[in-house]
């Protein structure tokens, strides 16, 4: 048995939906621990592409049951269109569970969250205007709605009377916008709530059980480590913690019950939206590498910014989630280039930097320090296991897993489940196994 955290190394988009699906095949339960419809994994299997944004990637397993987690916000209207796609295309729903004390995105929350980003003008911060933030900031202000709220229909024309009616004077008095019609609101959420009600489950207590039953339990984040609310390039952040640490208060289980944490990364580096990025590529190869890469944000549909790896930022994301081992995806992207560099530290203000500054200014003055790698320049999307890979490849991969001290578990050579390397399950294998091989390339002999 083995309770896993998949979190995302970088800055989201990493392809957590993909490693997440190919590791809950083995595991009994999947839980998305925090973020909202701000999040998105794209899986494909036999050609049919799965978009999701609140489901865990495990519902395509049909034994595998999922939770929605207490720490992410809920849009019942996505969740509800994410079913009725799932029933479209024959996948079971009858696993999916939803945490009742999970709080609920509504209408107001989406009209704020577009409404501030608009007011803010040059110092937008980039949110994707789906209301996650303007969530999480109810449920620090203790004004949420809960799910548990929409169980209860006496108690939740209650409040959503004071809730919308208080939204209201925000959106007139402030942002100049109409004012909802409480009534409507209302009976819209009711509505929602019958077709949720067989779903909800007391999220904490359900996986504690499992882990009493020694089931292999997954835990998955959503977004990347730098795009973290206390440990990411604030402000240009989420508003949740995407951290392995988040995936403890948001199951609802203690520490000692994760067994280990796989970080994912890819084989180069992207950002979708606002803030700095040091190794951004504004020519041929970064359009080459967003081409490639079909760089486009699931969720909002967004350009990514692209650029080359960093090592940086990768030592950082070990060191806050005590990383045992990494998934390194689309290295096939990568195929094309006659040379390949990877940001070993930073110049800032003259002086040489090894580690990720917290200051956000100081971060915005970095400028990348590089080493040069040689390219393969012949595909790899066919390879199944290190020894099909290039020399080259195989070098590469050792940098990578050499400068950020922490060995590589996954290869990822494309969207299907098939394109990928297994170099250690992250389940079932021995923790830290990786740590006493020198070189991936024994492992390739």
């Amino acid at each position: 048995m083995a309770n896993v955290v998949v979190i995302g190394a970088q800055w989201g988009d990493e392809g957590k939906g993909k490693i997440t699906d190919l590791l809950s095949k083995s595991a009994d339960m999947v839980v998305r621990y925090q973020g909202g419809v701000n999040a998105g994994h794209t899986v494909v299997v036999k050609e049919k592409t799965f978009k999701l944004h609140l489901i865990p990637s495990g519902i395509l397993y049909p034994d595998t049951e999922c939770i929605i987690g207490t720490g992410t916000v809920i849009d019942p209207k996505v969740l509800l269109d994410e079913l009725d796609l799932l029933d479209e295309l024959a996948v079971s729903t009858q696993n999916l569970l939803i945490s009742e004390t999970a709080h609920v995105t509504m209408p107001y929350h989406r009209l704020i969250d577009q409404a501030s980003e608009e007011l803010r003008g040059s110092h937008k911060i980039g949110t994707t205007g789906r209301g996650i933030g303007p969530t999480y900031a109810d449920k620090s202000e203790r004004t949420g709605i809960r799910v548990l709220d929409l169980m209860e229909p006496g108690g939740l024309k209650k409040k959503l009377r004071w809730a919308v009616n208080y939204k209201n004077s925000v959106l007139e008095k402030l942002y100049g916008l109409p004012a909802l019609d409480p009534e409507a609101v209302i009976q819209e959420y009711l509505g929602y709530a019958e077709r949720l009600r067989p779903h909800v489950v007391d999220c904490s207590l359900k996986i504690y059980n499992a882990f009493r039953q020694r089931r292999n339990i997954l835990f998955e984040g959503a977004q990347g480590t730098l795009l973290d609310l206390d440990h990411g390039t604030y402000p240009y952040v989420t508003s949740s913690n995407p951290v392995a640490g988040g995936a403890c208060i948001g199951a609802g289980v203690g520490p000692t019950m994760i067994d280990r944490v796989i970080g994912v990364a890819k084989a180069y580096t992207t950002r979708v939206g606002e803030g700095p990025f040091p190794t951004e590529l504004l020519d041929e190869t970064g359009s080459m590498l967003g081409d490639r890469g079909a760089e486009f944000g699931t969720t909002t549909g967004r350009k990514r910014r692209c650029g080359w790896f960093d090592a940086v930022i990768g030592r950082y994301a070990v060191r806050i989630n005590g990383l045992d081992c990494l998934a390194i995806t689309k290295l096939d992207v990568l195929d094309q280039l006659d040379e390949i560099k990877v940001c070993v530290s930073y110049e800032i203000d003259g002086d040489r930097c090894h580690e990720f500054p917290s200051n956000a200014r100081r971060f915005a003055r970095c400028r990348p320090i590089y080493e040069t790698l040689p390219g393969w320049k012949q595909p790899t999307d066919h390879c199944r296991s290190l020894a099909d890979l290039p020399p080259e490849a195989l070098d590469y991969l050792e940098f990578l897993a050499d400068i950020m001290e922490v060995p590589i578990a996954i290869v990822s050579l494309g969207a299907e489940r098939n394109q990928t390397i297994i170099v250690e399950d992250p389940i079932h294998g021995p923790k830290r196994a990786l740590l006493h091989t020198s070189k991936l390339s024994d492992l390739a002999t």
